[in-house]
């Protein structure tokens, strides 16, 4: 048995949509697929958990223990990489005290809150990340490992920290090797 769904598992499962080359663990956890769009060329490792509304392009690769949890929606577009144990939240709980913060509360006792996280094109995320929600990951950017995102990043930039700050401008070659795939269709 291949560690991966085959295409008709990955009917069975109900996803809203999803394309070509797609790999799945069958360790991944996925909720409410019915709200998961996935494009051609992603794979998902082991042990990933994919919850809420989520947008996947293509040539996309998650790696393990990542966690994308997407009250408020993700998106991910094309030729991203996210890194292992990685923390994704379009969503927050209120810790002032003001209110309980679990989802077996009855929801009129939480305050939940929150906005859609985008990576665009050719992002990279490290290992042991974490976004907060509405954040915008700029296209090209990259963020160090271990790092903390909860503001905007600029496009084509290295950040690293806590919270993750402008290291440096990161190089644009990648954009000439995305044709050269596009153009082999592969």
């Amino acid at each position: 048995m291949n560690s991966f769904y085959d295409e008709i598992e990955l009917k069975k499962i109900g996803f809203k949509n999803f394309g070509r080359d797609v790999r799945i663990s069958r360790k991944a956890s996925i909720y409410s697929p019915n709200k998961i769009s996935i494009g051609n060329h992603v794979r998902i490792d082991d042990f990933c958990i994919l919850s809420g509304k989520i947008s996947l392009g293509s040539y996309i690769h998650i790696s393990a223990y990542t966690a994308l949890y997407a009250k408020y929606g993700i998106q991910i577009e094309d030729f991203v990489t996210i890194s292992g144990k990685v923390l994704v939240y379009s969503q927050s709980d209120d810790y002032s005290g003001n209110y309980m913060t679990n989802p077996m509360v009855p929801e009129n006792f939480t305050k939940v809150s929150g906005g859609k996280v985008v990576f665009k094109k050719h992002s990279i995320i490290a290992a042991g990340c974490i976004i907060f929600p509405a954040v915008i990951i700029g296209e090209g950017a990259a963020i160090g490992a271990m790092s903390l995102v909860n503001t905007n990043i600029e496009p084509w930039t290295i950040n690293v920290g806590v919270p993750a700050k402008k290291l440096k401008d990161r190089k644009k070659k990648i954009l000439q090797l995305e044709k050269k795939i596009i153009l082999s269709k592969i």
